[in-house]
Parts: C-alpha cells; structure tokens; sequence
C-alpha cells in the first residue's frame, strides 16, 4: 500500500504525519505535512487535523489541511501472525498504584470527590521496534476502533487504538457517548471467531456491578448537564454492553443538535475532559490528579482527530474527534504505555490493579 510505504519514508525523514483508520471502516487516512513546522489550533475553527493533551489548558497541535499532502486509499492487509509476550508488571508500579488507589477512595470518601480516574505510565523495553509491522497490527486486531499512528519530530510517536468517541459532528448534529465500567471478556463458546474478532459487537446478559454502573450513571450525567446550555433535541439511548478488543465496557450513546450561537470549540470545552478519563467534580478531580499521578499525561486522555472535513477533502463543518485511550508514545528503543480505570467510594485496589494490567494487554500484544 502506498500509505505504508508513506509511512516508513516521513518516519525516516523525520517529517510529520498521521494515518488513522476510523472505527468499523475500511479506508485509510493519511495527513503527510510539507516540513516539521509546529502548529497550534487557535480555536478549533481550522481545518485539518487535531492532537489535544489531557490538560485542557495547554496547546492543542494542529496539522493543517492546507499545509498537509491527504491521502486515503482502501485497506489492505496480509494476516500478521501475533506472538505474544508475557511482559511483567513493575512490583514497584503495582505498589505505588495500590497505595494510590486506596489514598483516592479516602478522598473521595472524605470531600465532595465522587470520582477520580487514576492512571500509569508503564515502560517497556524493545529489542526491535518495527514502526510498520506495530501498526498494521493494530488494524489487524481492532477493527471496532480508531487506530492511529502519529509522529512529529518535535513531540514524539504515538500509537493507539481507542474505542472512545469524544464528539461526532456533522452540521449541527453531534453525537458523543459516555464509555465506562470494565469488565474482561470471557470468549463465549458459542460465538464464532468471525464474531468475536469483528466490529463493535454488543453483548446481552451480561452482569455488571453497582460500582460500574453507578460509574457510567455519573459520566452520562455529567455529559447531559455540560451540553444541556448549548444543545437542543437531546436524546439519551439505551446502555449497552459492548465489546473493545479483550475487555467489555458499558457505553452510552448521546445525540443532539448544537444550537445556532454555539460551536465546536464550546462543544468540546464542555465535554473535554470527561469524567471518563479524569473524574467529578471535573475540576477538583483534576487538581487531585495532577498532584497525585507520578509522572504527566501529556496526550493520554487528550483527543485526536478531523475539524472541520469531509470524506472529500474539502472544509465543512464535519468533525471526528477520539479520546486517546489504549495508547503508546515510543522513545528511542522505550514503549510507554499508558492505563487507567476510574475509582469511586465502592473500588477495590487490587481489583483496579488488575483493570489496568488487562488495559494494556492491548498494546503490548502487538509489541
């Protein structure tokens, strides 16, 4: 494919790009920018292509369509056989997250904290990093997600395969979700491989805990509060179980119509960071994090994707946009894979120990 081949030579040359393959798509998408001049969305009013941090407060990088080669061509992909390692967690990560998990039960339990995500920054070392081969297994074994590679020689190589909308916007209709409680996938003997490996698939009769669902009640709340000023039509579907890759989460879908004074950048200042990836109250949630967390997100629980496109290339008011969930940044001859689950007054430490351990089984069984 010509976008693999794209790839590999702005890689060597160390020139920006993205490709990106939407959730439950066929076609590949890449932006190839002309030299590694560093751009910054002003107001989310561009075209192009945007990477967000968590930290709402700083730059959001731009890729901007005028100043990009974009490419889409259909997928293809020879099978690529998975030989998976058995990577083993750091002693001394799992008992700093324990004593973190337990510290942020205590908080919650003691303030006005009704949920704080807590996350980790795991290192991996690689005896051989093939940047292509990674990717093309991502694709291979996502299917129901966004799956993305980005590079800029400026801030780094991230991959990811995230089953999070953050926002869909196609004129003035949008469409998010709230997507949280965590649970491991249990193959069911009964379902076919086909099934089990193939698009979004959602699950009947699944059990779930008060924890979880009392989780995905808050995120969904606080998104009907935050967009209730500046949307109209509000509708609220069904929870589901879903399934997203080797875990099952509970996922909400919100749709609704932006009201005519109000805009993309409103829109995702109100939804951006969600309780999802950060917690409630979203500012004291955060505060708590950040003084809390040993090390800075930067981009994890940040938001990528398309302002202001069409399937034609041409301006619109058409927006695709990702929370950057099951993700990597890759450091010389380092992977840092990036986990969390959120904790609230009814958490177990262990048992969000181990949510995390099987959240980053899907990066590292491509590694």
């Amino acid at each position: 494919m010509k976008l693999f081949d794209k790839i590999n030579t702005f890689y060597n040359k160390e020139l920006p790009f993205v490709v990106y393959r939407k959730p439950n798509k066929t076609t590949l998408t890449g932006f190839f920018m002309e030299d590694d001049a560093l751009f910054y969305s002003e107001n989310f009013a561009e075209s192009g292509f945007v990477f967000a941090p968590f930290n709402a407060s700083e730059k959001t990088i731009l890729f901007p369509f005028e100043k990009a080669e974009l490419l889409a061509e259909e997928l293809s992909l020879n099978s690529i056989n998975i030989e998976e390692k058995e990577y083993l967690a750091d002693g001394l990560s799992e008992e700093y997250h324990l004593k973190l998990v337990k510290k942020t039960i205590q908080e919650i339990n003691t303030t006005a904290l009704k949920k704080v995500v807590i996350s980790r920054k795991e290192k991996i070392e690689l005896a051989d990093f093939n940047l292509l081969k990674v990717y093309q297994k991502l694709l291979q074994n996502y299917k129901n997600a966004f799956v993305y590679v980005w590079f800029h020689p400026k801030v780094g190589l991230w991959l990811g395969a995230t089953p999070e909308t953050l926002v869909l916007i196609k004129n003035s209709d949008f469409k998010t979700m709230s997507l949280a409680g965590t649970q491991v996938y249990h193959v069911d003997s009964e379902l076919s491989s086909a099934q089990t490996e193939s698009s979004l698939l959602e699950l009947e009769n699944v059990v779930w805990k008060s924890k979880e669902l009392e989780e995905q009640q808050l995120v969904t709340d606080f998104i009907k509060d935050q967009v209730k000023e500046i949307t109209s039509n509000l509708k609220i579907d069904k929870t589901k179980t879903v399934k997203a890759g080797n875990l099952l989460h509970l996922k909400t879908t919100v749709t609704g119509i932006l009201v005519e004074k109000s805009n993309l950048k409103e829109l995702i200042r109100a939804l951006h960071p969600t309780p999802a990836v950060c917690g409630l109250p979203r500012d004291s949630a955060k505060e708590f994090i950040v003084a809390n967390e040993n090390y800075k997100r930067t981009f994890y629980t940040g938001f990528l994707g398309e302002i202001h496109m069409d399937n034609q290339s041409l301006k619109s008011t058409n927006s695709s946009l990702f929370v950057n969930l099951r993700c990597m940044e890759i450091q010389d001859n380092n992977a840092f894979i990036y986990v969390g689950g959120g904790i609230t007054k009814d958490s177990d430490a262990k048992k969000e120990w181990e949510e995390t351990v099987s959240k980053s089984r899907t990066m590292k069984r491509v590694l």
